[in-house]
């Protein structure tokens, strides 16, 4: 059973970022599950560190990306949602290739939602963890 409470495709997913940072870092949403959403972004000029390592941010901003598309499509219409909390754990480096993300609910709850989110290179090993913590707000 779905959890999503509105409607939600990948295609939904890209058209509502176009023009945002995340279509500039050139990240691409790929699936959305009853309860799981993946994307990618690349490890290219946009997203590297000087020593040509996948910029940690950017495994942050993928992880916060899928986590708040996952707690706005997992409340009802008239509701939004804004972050409280993120971490990250780093757990191994990538060079080249893509970075995929899997987010799945820890928690939903009427005020708060608190979801998981797992990054893996091309190879399947898992290089971040991460974590956040949403905020459940009624439209003003």
């Amino acid at each position: 059973m779905s959890i999503w409470k509105k409607p939600l495709s990948v295609q939904a997913l890209t058209d509502s970022h176009t023009g945002t940072a995340t279509q500039h870092l050139g990240m691409e949403f790929l699936e959305v599950g009853e309860d799981f959403i993946t994307a990618r972004i690349p490890v290219d000029h946009r997203t590297r560190q000087p020593y040509g390592l996948l910029h940690g941010g950017m495994s942050v901003v993928l992880a916060e990306t899928l986590g708040s598309c996952g707690a706005y499509y997992a409340c009802p219409e008239g509701f939004r949602t804004v972050g409280l909390d993120i971490n990250a754990n780093h757990i191994k480096g990538a060079r080249e290739g893509w970075v995929t993300g899997i987010t799945r609910p820890v928690h939903i709850g009427r005020s708060t939602q608190v979801w998981h989110i797992d990054v893996r290179n091309d190879a399947g090993e898992l290089t971040c963890v991460s974590r956040i913590t949403m905020a459940i707000l009624e439209a003003r």
